[in-house]
């Protein structure tokens, strides 16, 4: 099948884009469907430029060793300790043999 270049509409920016006869034999070759945006819409929309996911909510805390104030991503429990950055540390893998 022979492909002919088409000029698409971006669905964010509105602007027009080539869609070359080689990008649409591959997008036919993987199963994909035709792109919604321009190239640069779709590379802000990859970087996090675009519609990135919010900041994650931080929860205030006490640091279960030293008392300082910590910030943790998650809703602390009152069952398990929880540690600052400072007194945070992972405990060493197993060196293997």
């Amino acid at each position: 099948m022979v492909y002919e270049d088409e000029q698409l509409v971006c669905a964010d920016c509105g602007n027009t884009f080539l869609f070359t006869g080689s990008d649409q034999e591959y997008y036919a070759s993987k199963d994909f469907q035709k792109p919604k945006r321009c190239p640069t819409c779709r590379e802000q929309r990859r970087s996090g430029n675009g519609n990135s996911r919010p900041p994650r909510e931080m929860y205030a805390t006490t640091c279960s060793r030293c008392g300082k104030e910590a910030q943790v991503p998650f809703v602390p429990r009152l069952d398990r300790p929880v540690y600052c950055s400072e007194c945070y540390q992972p405990a060493p893998r197993a060196a293997y043999s």
